[in-house]
């Protein structure tokens, strides 16, 4: 039986931090906010978010040994706000010449020791493995820096009775968790420090690893995690956890504008262990747990307080998700640069229509959720100087939000109405001017000493690109003379094919849209016309350029092919790795035989001729895990054979294989049609 002194009743937390790489006054003082609450409320365990103290995307600046000297200062500037506290920083740590990914554990002012992940994340947008060694299992070693003497690696933490280890950010994500080991070796508390961008259904991953580790493992399981842009291309979520015996007794908010969150529980220990007592019937690895335990003399706080659990009562759905996300990773992004406000391109079209949207949103939302002293605090950087020097400090969504129709005489009066409506609906600065003239002079400087006549018929692509081209240099000028931040509307759907006129409408510092496809975009604008009236104008007239004149009655599908076509293609080409005759027998059934092998067809040949597009394209946000972004997901030749062997076999397919094929044939051909959904 358990002694009645080892039973505690603990007041715990996660946290979600806003933080930015090598802010270290920023970083710091939000870090001394979170634990000053966490003095008024009285809490014993507090688990910050991964790398939390230099920041988390620092990128090669990791490689900078000022940074890893940095982060030990701020560490030891914490300390003072540790008092009666179990407290885990995310801090880089160089120790005998490698670089790892620690969590450094403070108890009461005092630096107790250093646990070193194990599994690093190398998939995707993320590169741990380029800077951080990973840990490896069962390894303990000593730790010596200005005369402190620590143990570093696989380690777990014995306090007043209380074990409590840790699971760091991408080792929860394994099939080898170390939440076994801890459990065997008697943890009660596991804490999860991570730095999990946001991705669609993501936060659910998270809650089945997290609900699934507390019964797992019989642990309280205290999940933490980064929020808002961080640093540039991807946005965290936040969503703190709290789980025991499979149940979730705690839950913070997601995408919150503000700097921090702390999501609390009280929870009893010393009963929870009976359970796990009765169930392992193995022999206890005495000397095992002797060489990773570190003990701490310390005596939990007797000061407790009402426990508080919450539980959000709406889980988000995917056009939220997007919406949140989105406008978070605005909001933050302009006020990390310094810049006023933003400037879009507002052509009337779904994507520059979104652009504007969310860039309204991103304020709106933030004056929300935030209080009015806090909003005001955090808009500072963005409000013009001289407004302040002459007292004018007020916020104004007109003095930050500029769209600017620029129009030709391709251009239709459906557009320009739907900008306009759009931007009067959302009290938005609007600007209209025509950039004909501009056009026309191009045009004539080229003609003149080439002797040569511009026609349609002969010149389609060139008049099309110089219209795009010759709205850059006055859309940059607006941008420049208002401070701001100029938005690139170009969606994932048209980074796939080359669908954009480089110095035309990839002209921009960002690209928020980059990360998702226009079929997407589409069904969001439809859900979101009910509230946002001139949306339906918007929607009235299919997706186009307006490049070529009004009687051709362009549109981007029939230039390209259905989205909804390109959007599959994409995926299985991309996300899977398929073949171009792999895509034709996964899609033979759904369209016609001589489209579909138009349709691969062009897709792959854009794909390669187009990647040189891509890597020039603004930065855009990660939203899911099928980026094109060649700096952080996916990387493709400049230069290659435009897959011509692929397309030549594909074109040899007969056409009576058109809707199905014979079993003769189909055994043929069964390493193509053996592929999965």
């Amino acid at each position: 039986m358990i002694h009645k002194n080892f039973i505690h009743k603990l007041k715990v937390a996660g946290s979600t931090l806003n933080q930015t790489p090598l802010d270290w006054v920023g970083n710091f003082e939000r870090i001394k906010s979170i634990l000053k609450k966490a003095e008024q409320a009285h809490l014993d365990i507090i688990c910050l978010p991964e790398l939390s103290i230099s920041g988390y995307g620092c990128e090669d600046a990791f490689f900078n040994l000022f940074v890893i000297e940095e982060s030990w200062r701020m560490l030891k500037k914490l300390l003072p706000f540790t008092n009666k506290k179990f407290v885990g920083f995310g801090i880089p740590i160089l120790h005998r010449s490698c670089l790892y990914n620690c969590v450094a554990v403070v108890v009461d002012q005092k630096i107790i020791g250093l646990v070193a992940k194990k599994a690093l994340a190398g998939d995707g947008v993320h590169y741990e493995q380029r800077w951080f060694k990973p840990w490896p299992h069962n390894v303990v070693d000593k730790f010596e820096y200005e005369n402190i003497s620590i143990p570093i690696g696989d380690i777990y933490f014995e306090v007043d009775h209380v074990k409590i280890g840790f699971e760091i950010c991408e080792e929860a994500w394994g099939t080898h968790r170390p939440g076994s080991d801890l459990a065997r070796r008697g943890v009660e508390i596991i804490l999860n420090p991570s730095a999990s961008h946001f991705a669609f259904g993501k936060h659910q991953i998270r809650k089945n690893f997290v609900s699934e580790g507390s019964r797992a493992f019989n642990v309280i399981y205290i999940y933490s995690n980064l929020v808002g842009n961080e640093s540039g291309r991807i946005i965290y979520d936040g969503g703190t956890l709290i789980a025991q015996n499979g149940e979730f007794i705690a839950e913070g908010p997601r995408f919150s504008f503000a700097d921090y969150n702390l999501t609390i529980s009280e929870v009893e220990l010393g009963r929870a262990t009976l359970p796990r007592m009765k169930t392992i019937s193995y022999q206890p690895q005495l000397e095992f747990q002797t060489k990773n335990l570190v003990k701490v003399n310390f005596k939990w706080s007797k000061i407790k307080t009402a426990k508080i659990n919450q539980i959000p009562t709406h889980e988000l759905t995917r056009f939220e998700e997007f919406s949140k996300a989105v406008s978070l990773g605005l909001f933050d992004f302009l006020r990390k640069s310094g810049l006023h406000g933003f400037v879009i391109s507002l052509s009337g079209g779904i994507d520059s229509s979104v652009c504007a949207i969310l860039a309204e949103k991103s304020f709106e939302w933030a004056k929300q959720e935030l209080s009015p002293e806090e909003f005001q605090r955090k808009i500072l950087p963005i409000i013009n100087n001289q407004n302040i020097k002459n007292g004018k400090s007020k916020f104004d969504i007109k003095n930050h939000v500029f769209c600017v129709y620029q129009s030709t005489k391709n251009s239709s009066e459906t557009t320009y109405n739907a900008a306009e409506k759009l931007a009067k609906e959302l009290g938005v600065t609007f600007y209209h001017w025509s950039v004909d003239e501009l056009v026309d002079s191009y045009i004539k400087i080229v003609e003149e000493p080439l002797l040569v006549k511009l026609n349609w018929k002969d010149h389609d692509v060139i008049l099309q690109n110089i219209q795009a081209r010759a709205r850059g240099p006055s859309v940059w000028m607006l941008a420049n003379l208002k401070n701001s931040l100029l938005i690139t509307t170009s969606n994932r759907s048209e980074a796939a094919v080359g669908y954009a006129t480089m110095d035309g409408d990839t002209c921009g510092g960002l690209a928020p849209l980059g990360g998702i496809d226009k079929e997407f975009l589409i069904s969001w604008c439809h859900q979101m016309s009910d509230r946002i009236k001139s949306l339906k104008l918007v929607l009235e007239q299919p997706p186009t350029a307006e490049l070529r004149p009004q009687f051709s009655s362009q549109t981007d599908e029939q230039d390209l092919m259905p989205y909804s076509v390109l959007n599959i293609i994409e995926k299985y080409a991309i996300r899977d790795k398929r073949s171009p005759i792999e895509i034709y027998y996964l899609l033979e059934d759904k369209y016609s035989h001589e489209d579909l092998k138009k349709w691969i067809s062009k897709f792959f040949k854009l794909w390669a001729r187009n990647q040189w597009k891509r890597e020039r394209y603004a930065p855009s946000f990660h939203l899911d895990d099928e980026s094109l972004d060649p700096k952080t997901w996916c990387r493709f030749p400049i230069l290659s054979s435009g897959f011509q062997t692929e397309l030549e076999e594909l074109y040899k397919i007969p056409i009576k294989l058109k809707s199905s094929l014979s079993k003769i044939n189909r055994k043929s051909h069964k390493k193509y049609v053996k592929v999965k959904e």
